[in-house]
C-alpha cells in the first residue's frame, strides 16, 4: 500500500475528510480511515478498485471521462467546483459531495489525492430554504389575489351607499333629513378611508404595489388635490394654501400623489386653526415638497413613533379619534417604495411640517394618467350607457344620473351592451365597470361598443383594482378616464359632464 508505515500514512489518517489515492488507470492505490465512515468499506477493501466504485452507476462513464481529462492536465481544482457530485454508500444509498482533487508524485508515479467531504447537511438546509422561499412567493400571491378579490367586493357595497346617498342629498327637504344624510355620508366617508388604509397597507406588506417610474408635473396633483380638500378645510375654517408648482418630477404620479394626500388629510384633521399649506422648494438636482400647518404639533418624544401603525396622536377631552392611524405608516412605507427621503419637523402648540425630496424630471411634456381635468359644469341632458354587473350599483348609479336629467340605458355584459346600441343608438358617454364577471372587461366592451359606432365614444371606467396593471391597460384606451371605487357621487357627475364636453373632439 501507498505510504504505507510512514508518517504520512498517520498524517493522512487523522485529517477530517475522507481521502483516497488514485492512479492513472483510476485504481484506488490507498484509502485513509474516514472512508469507512463515509462509504462502509474498510480502507483496505478499496485498495485495487476502480474509484468509480465510489460513485452512482449513473455517473461512472461520465466521470472516467472527467478522470482521463484531469490527468492529461493534472492541476490543483477546488471542491465540487462547478459540478453537482455524490458519492455511493455501500449499502447503495447516494449522498451529495464536494471533492477537492490535487496531483501528486511519488516514487511510484503520478497519484490523484482526492478529498472528500459530505455536504448532505448544507444541501437539506439549502433545500429547505428554497422550499421555504418558493412557499412565501406562494403565499404573496395568494395573498396579492386575495386582497384584488377583496378590493373590489368590499368597495362594491360601498360603492352604492355612497351613490345612494348622493341621491338623498338632492331630495332631502326638510333640516332633520339633510342633517341625517349629512352624517351618513361622513360615516361612508371615514368607512372609505378606513378600507383604503386597510388594504393599502396589506398590498405593501405583500410586496403587490410595483411603482411606475415617470416624469410628471407636480402642478397637476397639486390641482387636483387642492379641489379636494378646499371644502373640507373651509368647513374646518382653516385655510388651504397651495403653491402654483411648475416643476417636474420623477417618481409614480399615483403613489406620489397619495402620499401628500395623506399628509394633506392628516394636517387638516390636526389642525383647529391657521392654515394648511402644500408647497414646493426648488433644489438643483431635486424638489422638495413639504405639507405645513399650523397645527396642535407633535412632541418631541413621540416623533420616532408617528409612522408606526395605528399610532394616533393624544387629542383634548371631548375629541373624536378619527380613524385608526394608519396614514403616516402608508406614507412612510410608500417613501421608502419610491426611494424618496421623507423627514418632519414638528413643535407643540405651532405646527408641523412634512417634506418629501423627488428627483427632478427632464420632460416638460408630461401628463398625469387617469386623472380629472378641470371641472366643468354641464346642464346638457346626456345619452349614457351604464355597463355594470351589480345590481345595486346600477340601480344607485342610475337613480343619481336621471336625477341629474341625464338618459340612461343599462346593460350587464357586452353583448347586452351591443344589442341597447343598436336598439336605442350609439350613447354619448359610457360608464362601464372594469369587471362584469365570468372574465369580461369593461374596457373590452368599451372597445367592441366603440367598433359599432365607429367613432371614439368617451368613456368611465370604474373599478376597485387600484393596481398599475389597471392603469396601464386604461392608458392604451384613448378618450377614457378610471375612477377608483368607491366612486364620490360629485366627481362622477363632473366627469361625465368633463367627458361629454369634449365628445365633438372624438367624432
Amino acid at each position: 500500500m501507498v505510504f504505507e508505515g510512514s508518517n504520512v500514512t498517520a498524517l493522512l489518517n487523522s485529517t477530517p475528510d475522507a481521502m483516497v489515492f488514485v492512479d492513472e488507470s483510476g485504481t484506488i492505490s490507498f484509502a485513509n480511515r474516514q472512508v469507512e465512515s463515509m462509504f462502509g468499506y474498510e480502507p483496505d477493501e478499496l485498495v485495487g478498485q476502480p474509484v468509480e466504485l465510489l460513485l452512482p452507476k449513473r455517473l461512472r462513464n461520465k466521470h472516467e471521462g472527467y478522470r482521463g481529462a484531469f490527468a492529461s492536465e493534472p492541476r490543483r481544482r477546488e471542491m465540487g467546483a462547478g459540478l453537482e457530485l455524490f458519492g455511493l454508500r455501500r449499502d447503495g444509498t447516494e449522498f451529495p459531495v464536494e471533492i477537492s482533487l490535487s496531483p501528486v508524485e511519488t516514487e511510484h508515479g503520478l497519484l490523484i489525492a482526492g478529498a472528500i467531504r459530505d455536504v448532505s447537511d448544507r444541501v437539506r438546509i439549502r433545500n429547505d430554504l428554497a422550499a421555504a422561499r418558493d412557499e412565501a412567493e406562494r403565499a404573496n400571491r395568494a395573498k396579492s389575489s386575495f386582497l384584488a378579490a377583496a378590493s373590489h367586493d368590499l368597495r362594491q357595497p360601498l360603492q352604492t351607499l355612497n351613490l345612494l346617498n348622493a341621491v338623498l342629498r338632492k331630495t332631502a327637504n326638510c333640516n332633520h333629513s339633510v342633517q341625517a344624510v349629512e352624517q351618513q355620508a361622513q360615516a361612508l366617508g371615514a368607512m372609505t378611508d378606513l378600507l383604503n388604509s386597510l388594504l393599502d397597507i396589506s398590498k405593501l406588506e405583500s410586496g403587490a404595489i410595483t411603482p411606475d417610474i415617470a416624469d410628471c408635473q407636480v402642478r397637476d396633483i397639486f390641482r387636483r388635490l387642492s379641489s379636494e380638500f378646499r371644502t373640507q378645510a373651509e368647513a374646518k375654517g382653516l385655510e388651504l394654501r397651495v403653491d402654483d408648482c411648475e416643476d417636474v418630477v420623477r417618481t409614480d404620479a399615483g403613489l406620489l400623489s397619495q402620499i401628500i394626500q395623506n399628509l394633506v388629510a392628516n394636517a387638516i384633521r390636526y389642525t383647529r386653526e391657521g392654515l394648511v399649506q402644500l408647497r414646493c422648494l426648488h433644489m438643483n438636482e431635486t424638489v422638495r415638497i413639504e405639507v405645513a400647518d399650523t397645527g396642535i404639533g407633535i412632541p418631541r418624544e413621540e416623533l420616532g413613533s408617528i409612522f408606526e401603525e395605528f399610532y394616533q396622536l393624544n387629542r383634548e377631552p371631548g375629541e373624536s379619534r378619527e380613524g385608526l392611524g394608519l396614514g403616516l405608516s402608508i406614507v412612510h412605507r410608500l417613501a421608502e417604495l419610491l426611494d424618496h427621503p421623507l423627514d418632519v419637523q414638528s413643535t407643540p402648540g405651532q405646527g408641523t411640517c412634512f417634506a418629501v425630496t423627488l428627483p427632478r424630471g427632464t420632460s416638460r411634456h408630461v401628463a398625469m394618467q387617469g386623472q380629472l381635468g378641470s371641472p366643468t359644469e354641464s346642464a346638457d341632458a346626456i345619452r349614457v350607457m351604464l355597463i355594470d354587473d351589480d345590481l345595486a350599483v346600477m340601480r344607485a348609479t342610475t337613480m343619481l344620473l336621471e336625477a341629474e336629467g341625464h338618459e340612461v340605458s343599462l346593460a350587464a355584459t357586452a353583448d347586452e351592451a351591443l344589442a341597447v346600441a343598436e336598439a336605442r343608438g350609439v350613447p354619448e358617454v359610457i360608464v362601464a365597470d372594469l369587471h362584469l364577471g365570468e372574465g369580461l372587461s369593461g374596457l373590452q366592451t368599451i372597445e367592441q361598443l366603440r367598433t359599432l359606432a365607429g367613432v371614439q365614444i368617451p368613456a368611465i371606467l370604474v373599478t376597485g383594482d387600484t393596481s398599475s396593471a389597471v392603469s396601464e391597460q386604461a392608458a392604451d384606451v384613448p378618450a377614457c378616464k378610471v375612477l377608483s371605487k368607491p366612486v364620490n357621487a360629485d366627481t362622477l357627475m363632473t366627469l361625465v359632464g368633463d367627458v361629454a364636453a369634449s365628445r365633438t373632439d372624438h367624432h
